[in-house]
């Protein structure tokens, strides 16, 4: 019982859709009808601005945190239900029950739940995020090549449990195929330039 509450509480917390909800209280739009659709932090920059793009991004690193961090206080601390809920919380953020399963990319949350479940290889795969996109300046490019190398990561820095660096293969997998639009953009070579200033 306290393991199926754990994954519904962590798939409901990621369904929260807050890129969504900040940009219609602030300027009435519904983003996903902007930029790529999406409703995370990447679009929200895009679309809206500087500053609701950097809440949206804390706010869903924060969930995702929260997530794993509440399933370890419930489970003691259970590497198999922590890992199930780092899975579940990126689940809700793609497929929000709120928004018809209609959601984001699971990125912001994959890095808030991995933060609290395996920091040092989370750290790792940030540090390749963000040496990718100083690069290519894609941050789809640069989210794609962290996605798969936190696994990697988790086994080889942070002998991570088993059921943790299965989750971390699930994720990464995850983050990846919901990316597929993307991928198939940087192959056209159209995919979005990042610029901090997003909106101005």
């Amino acid at each position: 019982m306290t393991g199926a509450l754990i994954l519904v509480c962590a798939y409901l917390l990621g369904a929260i859709p807050f890129g969504y909800v900040l940009v219609r209280l602030t300027t009435g739009r519904d983003v996903r009808t902007s930029g790529s659709g999406n409703i995370g932090a990447t679009n929200v920059l895009r679309t809206t601005g500087r500053t609701l793009g950097v809440v949206t991004l804390l706010l869903d690193i924060g969930k995702g945190y929260l997530a794993v961090w509440a399933a370890g206080r419930l489970s003691g601390g259970s590497p198999a239900w922590m890992s199930g809920a780092a899975l579940a919380v990126m689940a809700g953020h793609a497929f929000p029950v709120f928004l018809k399963f209609r959601g984001g990319k699971a990125v912001a949350s994959f890095v808030g739940a991995f933060l609290c479940l395996t920091p040092l290889a989370l750290a790792a795969a940030l540090g390749i995020l963000v040496a990718v996109v100083a690069w290519k300046r894609y941050i789809s490019l640069g989210s794609i090549v962290a996605a798969a190398a936190l696994a990697p990561a988790a086994w080889l820095i942070s002998r991570a449990a088993p059921e943790v660096i299965a989750a971390a293969a699930l994720a990464g997998a995850f983050v990846i195929w919901r990316h597929r639009a993307n991928i198939a953009r940087l192959r056209a070579g159209t995919e979005h330039v990042f610029t901090f200033g997003g909106k101005q």
